[in-house]
């Protein structure tokens, strides 16, 4: 072999130098450090994917448990059988707890003693048994209709907003059943039976309140909280009159704060109620066609204050050939031309009198006939619940002066729209009657019972302020300390 030959045959048999490796070289290499870091990325995501299975079902054993109670069973659901309402339930309404109100167990001469110098005054006789006699009617009856409820078994008062309890000390409220409007129109000056002659006074009103007011002071739950746990009704706007600003931290039910200070009642403390209408309830169809006057009213003509106004819109609207405005007084006969001419009107005219409102307002309610209020300090009932813009029309009262303005902004609307009005009087009508179901005694209740919460910041501030300048008003209807503190512990 040559020289040449032997070198190619030792150049061939040995090793070859190694190469750089592939690609696919790595991916086949069996590398320990790449092995170690694929495991750790795989159970990496194992546990993420099993804390996600684990939150989905700690989630779903949530939101079944405590938002749909009544969908709870021994073991969870397969995923499968999950609704979107399983995921979004609605809650179920859960009516609040009642109220719970105390009745003041008043002496007869504050209740059922006014009934009867009511009747004695008009010529009945004294009874056996007052608690038989028939409280009379007339526009400020809530008082009487409040009264009756409370004594009702709670049996017959399930849904009622405030429940009545027998011992002071669970009560939240203490209710006065003080009969202050009856109280007001007794009629003091009686005739002597068979005579000409006027017999002393029997009854005195002033007597009765300044009577009820020392009563109300030696009471020990009175005396606790300086009455601002209390509730009297004053809905006639002269009731009360002599004992307002001994009574003023109770909630008052006022009709309107007409006569009333502002320090003696406002809107956050106390509760507006309607008057008890006189008119009989409509009972007819939703229709225009047999209301056949545009406008309708029948009331004094002259009244004080702010119910001047009325002798201008006499003077404007009296001689228009589509509207009844006339004169009328409280009668039988008055409240059946009242009732006809409401039943069969479209519009009510309802202005001003002694005071921002009047009882007419709810005899229109109740008739559907649209009322048309000029009136512009009134304040309404239950506004949480009733928009008055849907049943009623307002006009300023300078407004409503200008010569046409009322005849042709009447004259303007359709019949489509006055149905509008009456399908909504029909919806709310309810709500200002006394003597149904859900009526204005729920409502007036439901109103109280939003109270309490305002009464128990009253009382507890009241514990902490020692001192204020009496030159400021001592103002119950703001809720901050503006009644200047002048020391303080």
């Amino acid at each position: 072999m040559s020289t040449t030959e032997l070198l190619r045959f030792n150049k061939a048999k040995k090793p070859k130098a190694s190469s750089p490796s592939s690609p696919d070289d790595h991916r086949h290499s069996l590398n320990p450090t790449r092995f170690l870091s694929m495991a750790r990325n795989k159970s990496s995501l194992i546990k993420q994917t099993l804390a996600a299975i684990v939150f989905v079902l700690v989630l779903y054993a949530f939101l079944n448990t405590f938002l749909s109670p009544a969908a709870v069973s021994p073991s969870l659901p397969s995923f499968s059988t999950i609704s979107v309402s399983d995921l979004n339930p609605i809650p179920s309404a859960v009516a609040p707890a009642a109220v719970k109100v105390y009745l003041h167990d008043l002496p007869t001469r504050f209740t059922y003693g006014i009934i009867e110098q009511h009747s004695l005054a008009r010529g009945g006789r004294p009874a056996d048994d007052v608690s038989s006699l028939k409280y009379p009617g007339h526009q400020h009856m809530g008082e009487w209709y409040l009264f009756k409820d409370l004594l009702k078994p709670e049996s017959d008062r399930v849904g009622s907003p405030v429940a009545r309890v027998l011992d002071p000390e669970e009560a939240d409220l203490f209710y006065v059943p003080f009969f202050s409007s009856l109280s007001l129109i007794v009629n003091t000056n009686r005739q002597a039976a068979g005579s000409g002659e006027r017999q002393a006074a029997a009854y005195s009103d002033e007597e009765n309140q300044e009577a009820l007011m020392e009563w109300l002071e030696a009471q020990e739950y009175w005396k606790r909280n300086n009455g601002r746990d209390h509730v009297i009704m004053a809905s006639d706007p002269n009731a009360l009159y002599k004992i307002l600003d001994r009574v003023k931290n109770a909630v008052l039910l006022v009709c309107d704060f007409g006569r009333l200070k502002p320090d003696q009642g406002s809107l956050v403390k106390d509760v507006i109620v309607p008057y008890s209408h006189r008119i009989n309830t409509y009972t007819g169809d939703i229709s225009v066609e047999n209301r056949n006057t545009l406008l309708f009213f029948m009331g004094n003509r002259f009244r004080k204050e702010g119910g001047k106004i009325r002798d201008l819109l006499f003077q404007l609207l009296e001689n228009e050939e589509d509207m009844i405005v006339k004169h009328g007084t409280q009668s039988r006969e008055s409240r059946r031309a009242a009732t006809h001419g409401m039943h069969t009107s479209k519009f009510c005219l309802n202005p001003a009198g002694d005071t921002p409102s009047a009882c007419r307002l709810f005899d229109s309610i109740v008739s559907l006939c649209v009322p048309v209020i000029i009136s512009d300090s009134i304040e309404l009932p239950f506004e949480d619940v009733v928009d008055y813009r849907k049943i009623a029309i307002f006009v300023e009262s300078n407004t409503a002066l200008r010569p046409g303005f009322l005849v042709s902004m009447l004259r303007e609307i359709t019949s489509e729209r006055i149905l509008e009005y009456q399908k909504e009087l029909n919806e709310v009508k309810h709500y200002f009657q006394y003597g149904v179901p859900n009526g204005s005694v729920n409502e007036i209740w439901r109103q109280v019972a939003q109270k309490l919460p305002f009464i128990k910041l009253s009382i507890n501030r009241d514990k902490r302020l020692v001192k204020r300048d009496l030159n400021v008003p001592d103002c119950s209807c703001v809720c901050s300390n503006q009644t200047g503190i002048i020391t303080s512990l």
